[in-house]
Formats: C-alpha cells, structure tokens, sequence
C-alpha cells in the first residue's frame, strides 16, 4: 500500500461506493429509512437502573426492552455476535443469535457496517463477563452510513476534522462530547446564579444602527427594505443601560456578540458574552460578585474550589489578588520608573525600546495599556483583578474620584488570559458625549475600532442613568478554562476556520 495521499482518498471512495450498494439494496427491498421503530430506554438508564443486577434476578423476572443508537463496535463469532450502539447517554451491548433472529436477519446484520444507526429489541441478561446486554429478539438498520467513520486515534488527534467537522468529533469522541455537557452546565449555571439575585434577563438587537459598547471593528450587513446599512453588534451594552434608565434595575443578557477581526486560539468572529448591569453598584460590588459566582460555577462543574488547567492547578478559595494595572506595568518591566508612567514622551520610548508599535495619537493612557498587555497580561497566572484602566481606554466607564486619569474599572486574568471586564458605569451625559466625540475623532483618524457617537444613548443618560456598575464575562474562556481546554475552537461546537 501506498502513503501517496490520494490513496486513502482512494480507499475511503471505495467503501462510500460500497455503502451506497448497500443501501441501493435496502432501497429495493423496501422502506430504507423506516421511521416507526421507538426506543424504551437509554443506554445510561438501563446501566443505571439494572447493572448491580445478577443473571438470576434478570432471568427470574425478564426485562423487555427496545433500544437504538449508532453501532460503533461489533464482534462476529459465527452463529452469535455481538455489537455496541451508542445514544445519547452512553453505549449498550446487543447480543445476536442467528438462531433467535433468522437467517434472513442475521445476514443482514452481518451486511452492516460501523455508523450505521440501528436498533433492537430484547430481554437484558448478563454476559460471561459479566457485561450486561440486551439479547435480541428483533434487530433492525434505521439509517445506512454511508461515509466510514474515522479509526478512533485518528480522529482524535485530527483536530482539522473535529474542527470542520464536528458532527465525526462528537460521534467518535467521549471527551468532547462531555466538554459541550459542561458548557450547556456552565451556562445553565450562570442563569440560574444570576436569576437568584433578582436579575432580569433580556434579549437585545443583534442588528444595530450604530454598534457601540466596545472598541471593536464591527460586520456591516445592509438591509434592503430600510436601504441601510447595519453593524451586527460588538457588545449589548448600550442598550442594556438604557433597560437601567427605564426602571430595569438588575439586567443581563447572554448571547453572542461579533467582532469583524483576527481568529486564534483565544478569538473568534463570533462569540458568547454574558454582559449584566447592576444599579447602586459600583466595580467593587462586581468584583465581590464576580470572585463569588467564579467559585460556585467551579464547585458545580468540578466539585470543589481548585480547577486543573493545562497541567496546573488553580485554587479559586482564595481571595483574588487585586493589582493596579501601573503596579503590574512597574513589576513586570522593573527598568521603568514608575513616576514616569504617565509620561506620555516617556511611555513612547519605552514602547520602542521593547519594540511595541504605536500611533502617533496614542496619549500616555493608550501607550501605558500597549506596555501592560504586552509584557504584564501573559504573566497573570493565578486569578487577579487588575484595577485603574486609564480613562483615554475606557471610553464608557467613570472617572475615579480620587484620580481623573483613571476609571473605576478591572479585568480579570487567570491563566494569563482575559476572563472579564467591568466598571462603574459613566453616567454624566455631558462627559459621555465628549468622550464619544474623541472616539469619532480617533476614527476618522484611521482607528477602525474606535466607537461612533451615539447621539440616542445621550439622550437616555439625560434622563438619568443610576449609579451603575457593569460586567462582562468571555463565557468561551469561561468554559476553557473550567473544562481544561487550551484553544477556543475546543469549545465552540462550529468554530469559524480559515479555507
């Protein structure tokens, strides 16, 4: 055999065409894809329910039932075989006896092939060792695959396959089936964590007239009826706020946001975002909140407060460290003077002595974030809120009292990666239109992530928007991060990828 690599093309061709024989077969004898048979129980269920049970309590009082799933596995031994199907909860063992089923069925049986989904009915017993099973009476093809399904190291270690297509990914491989569990578990959590605490949860537009909420490049889609172009958003936050100007005290929305830029292990075009918003709150409320449903989420995917990732162990127990982000830019870069740190012409210079590009815009608050997320971020191991963004990055949150350079606002990092972003909400409708009007400067100077004045938003904060804190939560890292995975395409069922 060959290691050209058309040859497994070749080969895999090959069985496609037998297959399709097959299945032009069972056409001709009648109805190939029968749709009256019904399943009594679950793999899962029947482990459950019968597998501390002995061959005399199962002989003594027969147990009928009827089962389906995928066929992953068979074993032939001339008169009696055996064969595993695969449902949703798991996999359940079919014995076979040509004598019990007939001729014409057993053949047929023996026709089949791996993938093809089927389904038996029977009495459950259990095997020499001691496996139980079910015995058939009845056996039946339902769908006839017609694509071989990958040998399971193979697909395993193919991630163009899982990636591309995911459908083989989850046939195939327990682990991820069991990652996309924990997803739907984590999200499920985060709603029912967040509904406890009074929060109403709403739906936003996805199509925006102007996108707002983040400094991101957005996707322009165009409606033909209203002859417009709209931005499919990059964050709901600006229509949440005006949910809080409307009397909607404790809002959050969980659903995707769009981002027109880079794909990599940590970023996606597409991508979920739970974003809340709390009156009479500030960012300390939310770190305090924030620290509490990262310890219970963890405790109920894992069991306790410590979370493996990546080889390496991350207690969640304790108090999060708090950091400033000029004390991280200090620590990290110990040849810098930390009096100089907002010293515009300094940060400069400290940019090109370690090669980091920059704007000739840019003001001390944008060079400072250049320097932190360069040299600082990827050093944040264990969980800790960085804290005192400058407010020239941090177009939608409220200055610090103390300190007009900077917000009242943090991120956190575990692991070296952004988890969440929150602040005290800006609500001077005058300061927030100033600030607008420098994003739209900074755009038309060539910033194509620079945010656009939203004239209507204004407006709301006019009215009056309550002393507010906000919170966003990359639930892609989220999930990551809980369920030990190194790249966002790990947990997105369809992650977008290069041609």
């Amino acid at each position: 055999m060959t290691d050209h690599p058309s040859s497994e093309g070749e080969g895999e061709n090959r069985l496609v065409a037998e297959r399709r024989r097959k299945l032009a077969d069972l056409r001709a004898a009648g109805n190939a894809f029968p749709n009256q048979y019904r399943r009594t129980a679950l793999a899962g269920q029947l482990h459950a329910t019968w597998g501390s049970h002995g061959n005399e309590t199962l002989e003594a009082e027969p147990v009928e039932v009827t089962v389906g799933g995928r066929m992953l596995a068979r074993r032939i031994m001339g008169k009696a075989s055996f064969a595993k199907l695969q449902d949703r909860s798991g996999q359940v063992q079919v014995f076979l006896q040509k004598d019990v089923l007939g001729d014409e069925a057993y053949d047929a049986f023996r026709g089949l092939d791996l993938g093809d989904i089927c389904w038996a009915k029977g009495t459950l017993f259990r095997t020499k060792t001691g496996e139980l099973s079910v015995k058939a009476s009845e056996f039946r093809v339902l769908v006839k695959s017609l694509r071989p399904l990958p040998e399971k190291f193979h697909g395993l270690a193919d991630t163009e396959l899982r990636y591309r297509h995911r459908y083989v990914d989850l046939i195939v491989t327990e682990e991820t089936r069991e990652v996309f569990r924990a997803r739907t578990r984590i999200i499920q959590f985060l709603r029912s964590y967040l509904d406890t605490l009074d929060f109403l949860e709403v739906e936003t537009p996805m199509m925006q007239a102007i996108p707002g909420g983040a400094a991101a490049r957005p996707f322009v889609t165009h409606h033909n009826v209203l002859a417009r172009d709209l931005y499919l958003r990059v964050a709901p936050e600006l229509y949440l706020k005006r949910l809080v100007v409307g009397g909607f005290e404790r809002v959050y929305e969980l659903n995707r946001n769009f981002r027109n830029e880079g794909v990599s292990t940590r970023h996606n075009p597409e991508f979920t975002m739970l974003e809340l918003y709390m009156a009479y709150a500030d960012y300390r409320d939310l770190m305090d909140l924030l620290e509490n449903l990262l310890r219970s989420v963890a405790a109920s995917v894992t069991g306790g407060a410590t979370v493996s990732y990546q080889g390496r162990d991350y207690d969640l127990g304790v108090p999060f460290r708090r950091l400033s982000i000029e004390g991280a830019v200090a620590h990290y870069n110990p040849s810098l003077e930390p009096g100089r740190l907002r010293d515009a012409d300094y940060l400069r210079a400290a940019c090109a002595q370690l090669r980091i590009p920059v704007k000739p815009g840019w003001g001390a608050g944008k060079l400072l974030l250049e320097i932190f997320e360069k040299t600082a971020e990827h050093e944040l191991v264990d969980p800790v809120f960085v804290t005192g963004f400058p407010a020239e990055v941090s177009p939608l949150a409220r200055r610090s009292d103390d300190d007009p350079f900077l917000t009242d606002r943090f991120e956190l990092y575990i692991a070296g990666r952004e988890l969440a972003n929150g602040f005290s909400e800006l609500n001077d409708p005058e300061d927030q239109a100033e600030r607008f009007r420098a994003q739209v400067a900074e755009k038309q100077s060539g910033d194509e992530e620079a945010m656009f004045y939203d004239a209507d938003y204004i407006m709301a904060l006019e009215y009056g928007l309550p002393p507010t804190a906000g919170l966003g939560i990359g639930v892609d890292r989220l999930v990551m991060f809980l369920t030990g995975q190194a790249s966002i395409r790990d947990v997105l069922l369809f992650p977008h990828m290069r041609d």
